[in-house]
């Protein structure tokens, strides 16, 4: 398969931890290092993306006088509402782009606004490495 051809379906991967709005920070930081993961998408229950959390996030949180306070805040505090995602259908090549030019390690894959997997920098360079090992059809 040509790189032209590949699309990020062919790379992505089931999201391994989702996270709901009502999780704790604590909760979610004992979630992301239970699945090893390094962020992950917050959802509603119809598994639309409401935003993404990660370590990066939550490091920022247990580092400020916030999380030495009583109050019990939660992901949807801190989590970034705008997020960036792909769509299965999407050029790896217009993927990779998108990825040199912002600063997220992993997007969500999105179809008609529901979660459908997940893609990082790791799965779309494996699919190119693998595509330009393969002979040319030409």
């Amino acid at each position: 398969m040509s790189i032209d051809a590949l699309t990020v379906a062919d790379c992505m991967v089931p999201a391994r931890l989702t996270i709901t709005p009502e999780t704790t920070i604590p909760q979610a930081v004992e979630k992301m290092l239970e699945h090893q993961v390094i962020g992950a998408p917050v959802i509603d229950e119809h598994k639309h993306v409401l935003g993404y959390v990660s370590e990066q996030d939550c490091l920022r949180y247990m580092i400020s006088d916030s999380y030495y306070s009583d109050q019990r805040e939660l992901i949807s505090d801190i989590m970034k509402p705008d997020v960036l995602f792909a769509e299965p259908t999407m050029s790896i090549v217009d993927l990779a782009q998108m990825m040199c030019g912002n600063k997220p390690k992993k997007y969500p894959v999105c179809e008609e606004g529901k979660l459908v997997g997940v893609v990082g920098r790791t799965h779309v360079l494996k699919a190119l490495l693998k595509a330009s090992k393969e002979p040319s059809n030409a």
